[in-house]
């Protein structure tokens, strides 16, 4: 398969990037802010479930907790195509950037591709109020 056009989602969180690691990375945390993957995800194995809309249920394993602010993760369709999600969480400044890398799934319209980014923006801007305005959230 050739690759796929992709574009990436980005977006400051004043708040100290391990801090928004530390929450962000947790697959029990997401149905606050990633409403992608949040819906429906529960613990499976060594896995995750989440509750796919149309597309059915898919399995989502995440990268292992790490000190270098990747939460990438590989999402396997119903279908069989197995998508790999790069997420990461970087410092800028004494804050953080949240960094998705949205990709254009074959068959997908431009339109399609388009709403996507903009769900992972909206997500992003979830969970960047969560950090900047609940001084208590725990991580």
């Amino acid at each position: 398969m050739a690759p796929m056009e992709s574009r990436i989602v980005h977006l400051a969180i004043n708040r100290d990037w391990r801090s928004v690691y530390d929450f962000a990375h947790r697959p029990e945390n997401m149905s606050r802010w990633a409403s992608g993957l949040g819906e429906g995800l529960r613990a499976d194995g060594d896995g995750w479930l989440a509750d796919g809309g149309p597309l059915g249920e898919v399995r989502v394993n995440f990268a292992a907790p790490n000190a270098l602010g990747v939460i990438d993760h590989v999402v396997d369709m119903p279908s069989g195509l197995r998508v790999h999600n790069a997420f990461r969480i970087v410092p800028n400044g004494d804050g953080a950037e949240a960094m998705f890398m949205v990709t254009r799934l074959p068959g997908q319209s431009p339109e399609q591709f388009e709403e996507d980014a903009r769900h992972v923006e909206v997500d992003l801007q979830r969970l960047r109020e969560i950090l900047e305005t609940d001084v208590e959230t725990s991580v």
